[in-house]
């Protein structure tokens, strides 16, 4: 049986490793994207091959549009070189940065950063490597709670969020034709090293967070990792233009 490869960007930390980790175990091979950090992004591919499975790493400034034509081509010839085929099955398009900031305080630089990593980065970063995703693929974006509930010093970030959830359907509906499933995962408060790992760091924080969810604590990389190897399985083939929120029930 031929093996699946899921493509992750910003995979060489955080809950991109944490995926590729699960999906490895699964016998899912890997190409992850890193921005700067080399040295963990071949980590990660030395415990993926562990693992069993086969992986590499790639540098990507999702920010940076103007690449994505030649980051297709790398893609392309990693394929072939590595795998013998010209198709990869699965994309998670997981890179990502935050900006806390009041509204009132918010720059346009930040503003465009935002958009620049998680909207118009997906978007044309998807549209780059729709000729080389496998038809019965599945495409996996990510969004946050934030869209649904409001925090301040997140409109700009959680705003990019939301209109990541509207093109997930979008392109639900256009990639039908291809049987290339699309969904939408929204993390909850996390505890990794995400806007400086406040989250996991910061003891009042955690406990707070905690407090306001419904399972009683604060989620752990794992929690997300399995989510994502479960929906990129066979088992939820049927799950499509879904937003699938993994918060433990944050703030219900």
């Amino acid at each position: 049986m031929t093996r699946k490869i899921a493509l992750i960007t910003g995979g060489s930390r955080g809950l991109g490793r944490n995926a590729a980790l699960k999906l490895a175990a699964r016998g899912v091979d890997i190409i992850l994207t890193y921005r700067n950090q080399q040295t963990e992004a071949d980590a990660a591919v030395a415990e993926i091959e562990a693992l069993g499975a086969r992986a590499v790493a790639l540098r990507l400034d999702v920010a940076d549009s103007t690449s994505f034509a030649a980051f297709a081509a790398e893609i392309r010839s990693q394929l072939q070189t590595r795998w013998q085929r010209d198709r990869f099955d699965y994309l998670f398009n997981n890179a990502g940065a935050g900006v806390h900031a009041g509204f009132a305080e918010t720059t346009e630089a930040q503003f465009d950063q935002m958009m620049a990593i998680h909207l118009k980065g997906v978007f044309f970063l998807t549209q780059a490597m729709l000729p080389l995703i496998a038809d019965g693929g599945r495409i996996l974006n990510v969004s946050s709670g934030l869209a649904r509930f409001a925090l301040p010093g997140y409109a700009a970030y959680a705003a990019m969020k939301g209109a990541v959830e509207v093109l997930t359907r979008y392109l639900a509906k256009e990639l039908g034709p291809r049987g290339i499933a699309v969904n939408v995962l929204a993390p909850g408060a996390i505890e990794t090293d995400f806007g400086g790992g406040a989250v996991r760091d910061n003891a009042q924080l955690n406990a707070f967070v905690a407090s306001q969810t419904a399972l009683g604590r604060v989620g752990q990389p794992d929690d997300i990792g399995d989510l994502v190897a479960a929906l990129f399985s066979d088992d939820a083939r049927w799950v499509n233009a879904q937003r699938i929120e993994a918060s433990g029930g944050m703030f219900l």
